[in-house]
């Protein structure tokens, strides 16, 4: 384990503070280390292994289509893309898809969408309004629309034409608006930026004045789409359809992709030919990923499993937060729950790696809760009882 540490401090660029731990495998919801020690993930890759680890239908499907084919330019069609296109939309409520190779750059091509669909309309400025303590990449375009300073700020001077008002604070949004406003775009729930919930009444408003201003409205599910939340999106379980969806994490299950989705209407009315395109998305490798985690998604029901699941888990949590003066709070839906801490969330996450439980902070005084949805009320109880070994320590 040492030495696969310093070999990779020495070659890769240190832009993460690793944990000391080498993973070498993982089985359900479980990961090992290469001293077969088994940690619950609690993490799921930050929200991307919802299916867990070592699924065998998943494996078969990507094993056969290595076989097969795994690229092709995107000057030809491919029976994966047919079938993953397809899948996608009826899942997501959209009617078109475009397959990128990350949320980050599914956010820019979500971006590149509406600034083109304004333009078509007469708004050559389109500004974009998004939200503060929001999290949308780290590519220059996706860090232009990210709401939290210290990560702008060292990049700056970034992409223009951007402002930020306060989640779930409707007037703070339609103070920013002007005839130069192209689209307003927002995670549904904040992950990075804390474990924000948006309200019913929130996003109801900014759908209203969209459609009242002739704006577009996108909605970043990256991490929290793909029945994290209860439902197959989040925006299902509000009622409230965006213009644009951007989508990656989960609808891969650790195969890199992303997607961004859209109305018709806006299709029409914005990328043609030549505006826009990837070298590696849409091929039939990560095509074939997204066909198979939608079949198995539906087929285990694993929306409906969360929202069975959900009340569980929250009450174990807010046992936790009664029981520990460093929890002050709690905030989530579904399978994405943040407890609040008074002290700094990496302590607890570095004691809970200890008692062999993995979870990830957002921020530096949330610790979040991230599970694969196949997870049961074992495994949630197997979480608490970790979790209040490594607190004894923190505390």
């Amino acid at each position: 384990m040492d030495q696969t540490i310093s070999k990779t401090e020495s070659a890769i660029l240190h832009t993460y503070n690793r944990y000391d731990l080498v993973l070498e495998k993982g089985d359900g919801a479980y990961l090992y280390d290469t001293d077969g020690k088994a940690y619950l993930d609690f993490g799921s890759g930050i929200g991307v292994s919802s299916l867990g680890y070592g699924n065998k239908t998943l494996q078969s499907a990507l094993k056969k289509q290595i076989d097969q084919l795994i690229h092709t330019s995107n000057l030809y069609y491919h029976e994966p893309l047919a079938q993953a296109a397809e899948k996608l939309k009826t899942i997501s409520g959209m009617d078109r898809v475009f397959f990128a190779n990350s949320g980050t750059e599914a956010i820019e091509g979500a971006l590149k969408t509406a600034r083109k669909y304004a333009k078509q309309k007469g708004n050559s400025a389109c500004e974009i309004i998004s939200m503060e303590h929001s999290f949308h990449g780290r590519s220059m375009g996706a860090l232009s629309v990210t709401g939290t300073e210290s990560y702008r700020e060292p990049f700056e001077p970034l992409v223009g034409g951007v402002k930020f008002a306060i989640f779930n604070d409707l007037e703070s949004v339609k103070e920013q608006v002007t005839e130069k406003t192209g689209a307003i775009l927002l995670e549904p729930v904040q992950g990075e930026g804390g474990v924000f919930v948006a309200e019913q009444s929130f996003l109801q408003g900014l759908r209203t004045l969209c459609e009242e201003k002739g704006i577009l409205l996108i909605f970043d599910e990256i991490q929290c789409g793909m029945g994290r939340t209860g439902s197959m999106f989040a925006w299902q379980g509000y009622g409230v359809q965006p213009d644009i969806l951007v989508m990656a994490k989960a609808i891969g299950n650790g195969v890199p992709v992303g997607a961004f989705a859209m109305r018709e209407e806006v299709a029409q009315n914005s990328l043609k030919p030549g505006d826009h395109g990837t070298t590696y998305g849409g091929n039939p490798l990560a095509c074939q990923a997204v066909s198979t985690v939608i079949d198995l998604f539906t087929e285990q029901k694993l929306a409906e499993h969360v929202r069975r699941l959900t009340p569980y888990l929250e009450e174990k949590l807010d046992t936790l937060l009664a029981k520990y003066d460093l929890f002050t709070g709690r905030r989530g839906k579904g399978f994405m729950q943040g407890l609040i801490t008074s002290c700094p969330a990496g302590k607890i996450v570095e004691a809970a790696k200890q008692e062999g439980l993995l979870l990830v902070t957002a921020g530096a005084q949330v610790v979040r809760f991230l599970p694969p949805l196949i997870i049961t009320e074992k495994e949630i109880d197997e979480m608490t009882e970790k979790l209040e070994r490594a607190l004894v320590r923190v505390c």
